[in-house]
Formats: structure tokens, sequence, C-alpha cells
């Protein structure tokens, strides 16, 4: 009895065990299925991929052929410079700012492809830009987070460098321009502005001393400025719509940095004794009372601004006086003949004198005090004051007198000894 016992035991423990491989195989069948399933799956996944990556080939080199397209239809021959509005958010802004350069880009087009480049995604300041037919639109999306150096910082600055980093990037390097004039999206341009970066291209490309060449003087008020001829050199970087070349752009692309670029232009370790050619009266008009600088210094130095009205003939001017082989000597030489004026009264003495007056400044607290009494620029930036030349701010005083504010060793850099 026992042995049958065990045997019925075993038996039954035979049939389970035989039932658990039947369940274990039917599972694994099971699961064999599955992954034959899910393998198929991935397989049509994958061709689905290819399938997708090949239509955004395709896309994307229709979308580069039509670009050429463009800019064929654009450029008949090799252009003076692409001109590229910076844009982000505002497109009321935009809108003036292209329909003031449409008034005198008709004539240029072909020397002047002309861009609009968005940062960001804002739907109207898009749909404004390409609603034109005479301009490219160009897109900058950026989802990378920001993280600014010190607390409290502006996240825009770092967006702004981003941008113009981006787009110029494209411009030089996809597009293949040899010259880019760069405007912010609250400009408005006066009526020989591109006959003037004509001119000065040539200059920029001859002279390897100049690093760019600007539409702006920050002492550009209607009480300073006279003579819509006259251009300067300058040790201080004016921005607000200027013209760099590739060769230029090589340099500073590998090292631009994450915010405030103007500034960062300004340091000397970046300019590295280069000069900027600007204007007596700007070429261009900054109407953006709202922005990223929240309307700083905007009553005070920028609606004030006069806005050249004077069709200039570039072509026939001469501007090898711009040379550095020339202009040092030049610059001097109207320096040496203004009439000194010296004592704390002298905005009341400058007034007295016909002719063009200089007046000699001790230091930076000197100079400050000085700029504040006739209402220009305080300003400095690593040792240099806006719009300088040789440590030497020149301006209109209410009339076409010429005041030249000089620094302690300012002759000594043009090569001529002081008085």
């Amino acid at each position: 009895m026992r042995l049958f016992a065990t045997e019925s035991e075993y038996a039954d423990r035979l049939a389970a065990a035989v039932e658990s491989e039947t369940h274990c195989s039917s599972q694994m069948r099971l699961l064999i299925d599955q992954i034959s399933m899910q393998q198929g799956q991935i397989l049509a996944l994958q061709e689905d991929r290819k399938h997708r990556d090949e239509e955004c080939r395709q896309l994307k080199s229709r979308l580069e052929d039509l670009e050429r397209k463009g800019l064929q239809k654009l450029v008949d021959k090799e252009p003076v410079a692409a001109v590229v509005i910076m844009a982000c958010n505002r497109a009321d802004y935009l809108e003036r700012t292209i329909n003031s350069v449409l008034k005198y880009h008709s004539p240029v087009a072909s020397k002047y492809p002309f861009f609009v480049s968005q940062d960001g995604s804002h739907p109207d300041v898009k749909s404004k830009a390409m609603s034109y037919d005479q301009l490219m639109y160009i897109q900058h999306l950026d989802s990378q987070p920001v993280h600014t150096e010190r607390p409290g910082e502006l996240i825009a600055y770092y967006k702004i460098a981003r941008h113009y980093k981006w787009a110029l990037d494209q411009l030089f390097y996809k597009h293949n321009f040899s010259r880019v004039i760069i405007l912010e999206d609250d400009m408005e341009i006066a009526p020989d502005f591109f006959d003037y970066f004509e001119a000065a291209a040539a200059l920029l490309d001859k002279d390897k001393s100049i690093m760019a060449v600007s539409s702006w003087n920050d002492n550009g008020q209607k009480q300073f400025v006279y003579d819509p001829y006259a251009l300067y050199r300058s040790d201080f970087f004016p921005g607000l719509g200027w013209m760099l070349t590739k060769s230029i752009w090589d340099e500073l692309s590998p090292k631009w940095p994450k915010a405030y670029w103007d500034d960062w232009l300004r340091l000397k370790e970046n300019h590295k004794g280069r000069q900027f050619i600007r204007p007596e009266v700007c070429r261009t008009y900054n109407f953006g009372e709202l922005g990223s600088s929240l309307g700083q210094f905007f009553r005070q130095y920028l609606e004030p601004i006069k806005l050249n009205d004077v069709q200039v003939d570039w072509k026939s001017m001469d501007l090898s006086y711009l040379r550095e082989d020339k202009y040092p000597e030049r610059f001097a030489n109207m320096v040496k003949n203004a009439r000194p004026v010296q004592g704390t009264d002298a905005v009341f003495k400058t007034h007295k004198i016909k002719g063009d007056v200089r007046i000699q400044y001790k230091d930076q607290p000197d100079f400050e005090r000085i700029a504040r009494q006739f209402g220009i620029f305080e300003e400095w930036k690593d040792g240099i004051p806006r719009t300088a030349y040789k440590g030497i701010v020149v301006f209109r005083h209410q009339t076409r007198r010429r005041v030249f504010l000089v620094g302690p060793g300012s002759f000594k850099q043009l090569g001529v000894k002081d008085d």
C-alpha cells in the first residue's frame, strides 16, 4: 500500500510538472510571438523614420534651393553687403524699420540682399516679416536654458548675444557674404544710408586698421552736429547700424561673448587698437523707447538724434583722408588749430569764440565734469570715452564751431608736440 501511495504521489507530481512545462512552453511561445510582433513594429517604425528623414532631407534641400533662387533674384552680381534686421517680439517696431529700409532699397536691391532674422517664434513678428516679398526671413529657435553670470541680470542680453552669433554665422558661412550690415528692429535709415556704406566698404577692405564702419554718432544730437559730409575715426565702437567683414567675423565668432556683445567689442583686448569709422550726422535713428535697455537714456540721448536728410553723393567723395597713414596728421592739425580754452567756465568762454576750441581734461572725472556741462555723453569703456579718437572727443557746439576735449596724452598719441 505504501509503495502504491508513493507511486501515485510521484505520478501526481509528474503530471503537475508536465502541466507546468506545457504552461511555460505556452507562455514562451506567447512571449516569442509578442517579441516578434514588437520587432516587426520596431522595423516598421525604423522604416517610417527613414522615410520621414528622407522627406526632411528633401524638404531641406528644396528650401535651400528656394533660398538660393530667392537670393539669385535679389542679387545679380557681387553684393556690397547683406543687410539684416535683428528682430524678436516687436512686430510694430519691425514694420516701421522694414518700411524705412524699403523706402531707399529698391534702386540698390541687387547690391544689398535684405534679411530679417527673428529670435524666437513670436507669431506676429514672423507673419509681418514674411508678408514682404523684398526680403528673406530666417529664424533662430533656441531652446537651451540661459544661465546668467550674476544675480539680477536680464536674460534678454544673453539671448541677444546668442541670436547675433547665430545670424552672423548664417550670413557669413551659410550664405557666404563678404560683408554684413546689422540693423536693429527699432531703427530708421537716412536717404544716403546705402551709398554711405558702399563708399565705406572699399575703405574697410583696404585699411585693416579699421574694424567696422558705423552709421551712428553717440553725440549726434541736433545741437552737436552740423556737417553731413564729415566722417571720423574712433577708438570707441558705436554700434547701432554697422558693417563688418567676413575676415573680422572669422576672428570674433569663435570667442563671441555670452552677453553684452557691444560692450565686449569695446574692450581693447578685442578691438586690438583698430578703429571704427563714424559719421558726424547719424545715418540711422533709434526710435526704440521700449526694449531690453528699458528706455535707458532715450529721452536725453536718443530721441534728440539728428537723422541725416541730405542726399550726399558719396561716390564722388575721396575718403582716402580716413586711411591710417593720413588721418592722424589731418586730425592733429584740426585740433592744434583750435583755440585753447581753460578754466572751470569753459562753456561760457566757448560761447564767446567764433572758431574751433579745444579744452584739455586731466583725467576721467575731469572729462565727465566738462562733458556734463556741455551735455554730451560722459561714459567711458575700458579707458576710452564715447566717440573718442586718441582720447579726443569732438562735437559741434550750437553753431558750426567744433569743440575738442583733449586728453592728457592725446597729442603724444597723435605724434605731435603739445603747446
